[in-house]
């Protein structure tokens, strides 16, 4: 924040003399003028002569004050400027001390070493080539006149100020060889002292002038700056930046932009692009520079640089009894050691993207398999960016279980298990009544995940899981390795208070760096091929980070790993297997005992219990189900598996004729408790049926629902719209198979989520449990019109002295009922009816019966009615039927019969069956 300028007295102003009393003067004259004419005396004269003297008087004070203000002006005006002097003495040292803070010589680097970032110098890192006068942001207001103006001049100009110019530019020193060796003594030192040896390599000509000694000189490291120092008529060193010793008026070499001309110690000139300034330039002697590069060399070693590259079969692992150690890399002091039990319990992983985050996962798990067996530790890897960074540890006895994105469905499945492994962890340490998992014989679990941002997108509700993991885990034996790109708005407060241990690599935005580490150190980070690799860990214990290579991890390591544990026997999964694709029936009964009598739908998962159950349907308990799914997906198949297991059960063909008197029969008296009754695809059967016979049928089905009489119904449907959703609604439970399409699984009561276009046949989701259905083969199972109990119609015989038939094309009727019946006399309606000995049939259509109705109310009577299913219209009109009377095919033989009062039934006239139907016979 920029200082407030320095206020300025303003110039004091000349003194104004006050007017004269001309006025004040004149009234007394004229006063005593007129009192002496009026009066005569010459007392009245020296009262006028008091003017004068009243102006005197007024000009005397008047001058008297003047010289007391400005007396007074002039003492304010010699404090204000004091005051202004004392500040601006003030910021421009605060204002030297800055920069010299900020831009280090070799002088003040000694007094107080600098700061020593991870970020390497550079062309534009800032070299100081001595002291003198630069611009000052000292800002000034106010204030007139030549002082002013040369206040203002002293202010915008700082002496005795550090003077720097880029470094990649190269500088160029001329002058006598002693004077210009011992100024660049003093620039390398400077250099040294501000930058490590991994920072910062030496090269050239540098035994001559003393600075052999340093360690920067022990050879060129990966990402470090190289600066070179060069005489005259040598040939320029391979170097970033170089610093030329040339005697006075040498040529200056190419490419280079700043020269010091140096006259004596502590003075040359600096010419640059910008201009030529005066420089007092610093020097050190060769005995300065030779005792400066001593102590370097006692503070820094030769491990004090990271490595360009490390693998894992480099570093020897630990063995422990105890926690879980493992050398994952190597820092500049030595091989970097973590303990995620001792460290941890949990650790954080940050890095973006080509950073090496995965690597340093692969390696963690390596060097922690190869120290420890199956007995000590296990690993669920879960791997959110692909699938494939975690494919080589496949292979290790302690990998337990793989997860990733490619499959969704079982991603969740894995991550949910882990709260079932945490009260199973529970249960097994109350069981011995131990305090920790270091009491009792059961392995540690080490969950790692990498892209933990990309899990939480597509599953955000599992982020309460790995809280509730992390917050108990520890006693438990349970520990977290979360990678991510970015920690900030990821990891939750609550997660990453319950982990210590952090590890960064490059990271792009500072406040990453910081909420990881404490430092901005992984967000100064040079990008690029040869940063890979390179992270900083912070346990517990750090003050500050420390910087490591990660060991690379090759296909031999992993061998090697393996083969150590070969004999020990596989880690147990913290989870059971995926449920399969196919149940046969039999292998879910032969364990009768287990049921009890019920039936079994299929086998459930239920990973929050590390259990997969059956699922049961007991008959007389459970009001029933509704199974939901499209064409294949095993609704049919369920229907079979539950027929198979209940003989007594009441499966409702698909005829509507017979599902009609079925289902009739049932509304009207309740079924028996502890029955089971089935209706495969009631959509696709009430959709065969006209509007009104479908919306009688759908309402005798909430009858027997809702009847409570302690029948269970199972019912299947392919969509959960119209008339069937009533129904559905009134089953206790659904089970969602895969639906024909997202909107159809939505409408059916499912989750968006939820809906799977590949889910496999007979997997269903009831509630919030995954079943597989028990799969029976079609011809094991039991057919349709086995369990029904009446037949569908009765085939129609004559049996009435009089029989009246309703029917268009009548003729054609009368005809085909003469050759079916011979033995009776069939006449139309419109002949005069007479009393026979033999049986007679009357046929007619609407209008014939209506014309002879005298021989209509004789046939209502005493005989009988048979109006065809094509007819529905004439049974309301010509016999006054109201109620719909039972559902009868159209164009297949069928009729109502009406005798006396009562409601009509259907029946099957064999003489009215197309030629085809007649064939087959009077089955229909």
């Amino acid at each position: 924040m920029d200082s407030p300028p320095i206020a300025l007295p303003a110039a004091i102003p000349p003194a104004r003399r006050p007017p004269i009393p001309l006025l004040a003067a004149v009234v007394p004259i004229a006063g005593g003028v007129v009192l002496w004419l009026i009066t005569g005396s010459l007392f009245a004269l020296c009262f006028a002569a008091l003017g004068p003297l009243m102006l005197v008087a007024s000009l005397l004070d008047g001058a008297r004050s003047r010289r007391r203000d400005r007396r007074l002006s002039d003492d304010e005006s010699a404090q204000a400027w004091a005051r202004a002097e004392t500040d601006l003495r003030d910021r421009q040292n605060q204002e030297r001390i800055r920069l010299r803070h900020r831009h280090p010589d070799a002088a003040t680097c000694l007094m107080q070493p600098p700061l020593r970032g991870v970020q390497a110098p550079d062309a534009d890192t800032e070299l100081v080539l001595g002291h003198g006068v630069v611009a000052s942001g000292i800002r000034t207001s106010g204030g007139e006149g030549d002082r002013a103006r040369e206040f203002l001049a002293r202010s915008s100009a700082l002496s005795d100020a550090p003077i720097t110019v880029p470094l990649g530019g190269g500088v160029c020193l001329r002058g006598t060889a002693p004077i210009v060796a011992a100024a660049a003594r003093a620039l390398v030192v400077q250099l040294c002292l501000r930058f490590s040896p991994a920072q910062l390599t030496l090269a050239g000509d540098l035994d001559s002038s003393g600075l052999g000694g340093f360690p920067h000189v022990r050879g060129a490291r990966r990402g470090a700056l190289r600066v070179g120092v060069a005489s005259s008529g040598a040939t320029r060193p391979e170097a970033d930046a170089v610093l030329w010793l040339l005697p006075p008026e040498a040529e200056v070499p190419e490419g280079v932009t700043t020269v010091i001309d140096c006259v004596e110690p502590q003075r040359a000139q600096l010419r640059t692009t910008r201009g030529v300034q005066d420089l007092a330039v610093e020097c050190l002697s060769l005995a300065q520079t030779e005792v400066v590069a001593g102590d370097c060399s006692d503070r820094v070693e030769e491990v004090d640089v990271l490595p360009d590259a490390v693998s894992l079969h480099d570093l020897d692992q630990p063995h422990s009894t105890s926690g879980l150690p493992a050398v994952i890399g190597r820092g500049e002091r030595g091989d970097v050691l973590l303990d995620i039990v001792d460290d941890g319990p949990h650790a954080i992983v940050t890095g973006t993207t080509g950073t090496g985050k995965s690597e340093l996962l692969v390696s963690w798990v390596t060097a922690i398999a190869a120290g420890h067996g199956p007995d000590r530790v296990s690993f669920v890897l879960a791997d959110f960016k692909g699938g494939t960074a975690f494919e080589p540890l496949r292979e290790l006895p302690q990998v337990v279980a793989v997860i990733t994105d490619l499959d969704e469905s079982g991603a969740r499945r894995g991550v949910s298990s882990l709260t079932a492994e945490l009260r199973r962890r529970e249960a097994v340490l109350a069981a011995a009544g131990a305090r920790d998992i270091s009491e009792v014989t059961m392995p540690r679990l080490v969950i790692v995940v990498d892209e933990f941002a990309a899990l939480l997108q597509e599953h955000s509700d599992l982020g309460s899981v790995f809280t509730d993991v992390a917050a108990r885990g520890r006693a438990l034996g349970m520990h977290l390795i979360l990678g991510t790109q970015r920690a900030s708005g990821v990891i939750r407060e609550a997660l990453a208070a319950n982990c210590p241990l952090r590890l960064s690599l490059r990271v792009g935005d500072p406040a990453d760096s910081r909420l990881v580490l404490g430092t901005d150190a992984a967000a100064e980070l040079p990008g690029g091929p040869g940063s890979r690799g390179l992270a900083f860990s912070r346990r517990p214990q750090d003050v500050d980070p420390v910087a490591l290579r990660v060991a690379l991890t090759g296909a031999a390591d992993l061998r090697a790993v393996g083969m150590r544990w070969s004999a020990a026997a596989t880690a147990q999964s913290p989870w059971l297997p995926p449920l399969p694709r196919l149940l046969p029936l039999a292998e879910l009964t032969s364990d009768g005992a287990a049921r009890q009598g019920a039936l079994v739908l299929g086998r459930a998962d239920d990973p929050d219990r590390q259990a997969q159950p059956l699922e049961l349907l007991r008959p007389g308990v459970d009001r029933g189900l509704a199974i939901l799914g499209g064409s294949g997906a095993g609704k049919s198949a369920a229907i079979r598996a539950l027929a198979a297991q209940h003989p007594e059960a009441l499966w409702i063909p698909g005829d509507p004729e017979r599902a009609w008197d079925l289902v009739t029969e049932l509304a009207e008296r309740d079924p028996a408790p502890g029955s089971l009754v089935l209706c495969d695809d009631i959509d696709r059967l009430l959709a065969r049926l006209p509007l009104d016979h479908a919306q009688q049928m759908a309402q005798r089905w909430e009858q027997i629902l809702r009847a409570g009489s302690g029948a269970t119904v199972v019912l299947t449907a392919a969509r959960a719209g119209g008339l069937v959703a009533r129904l559905i609604d009134a089953l206790p439970s659904r089970a969602l198979l895969q639906m024909s399409s997202r909107v159809e699984h939505l409408a059916a009561g499912g989750e968006a989520a939820g809906y799977d276009r590949d889910r496999a046949p007979g997997r269903a989701c009831i509630g919030d449990r995954e079943v597989q259905f028990a799969w029976i083969d079609e011809q094991e199972g039991v057919a349709e019109s086995r369990p029904s109990r009446r037949s569908g119609s009765d085939a129609w015989q004559p049996e009435s002295v009089i029989t009246g038939v309703v029917s268009s094309g009548a003729d054609a009727v009368a005809t085909a009922l003469r050759d079916a019946y011979p033995w009776c006399d069939v006449v139309p309606a419109a002949s005069d009816v007479q009393r026979a000995s033999r049986p007679l049939i009357v046929v007619g259509d609407a209008d014939a019966w209506q014309r002879c109705w005298t021989v209509w109310q004789r046939v209502r009577a005493e005989g009988e009615v048979l109006v065809r299913a094509e007819c529905p219209t004439e049974l309301r009109q010509l016999a006054g039927v109201r109620e719909l009377p039972p559902y009868a095919l159209t164009h297949a033989g069928r009729a109502w019969s009406l005798r006396d009062a009562r409601m009509p039934r259907r029946v099957i006239v064999p003489a009215l069956l197309p030629a085809t139907a007649s064939n087959r016979g009077v089955g229909g």
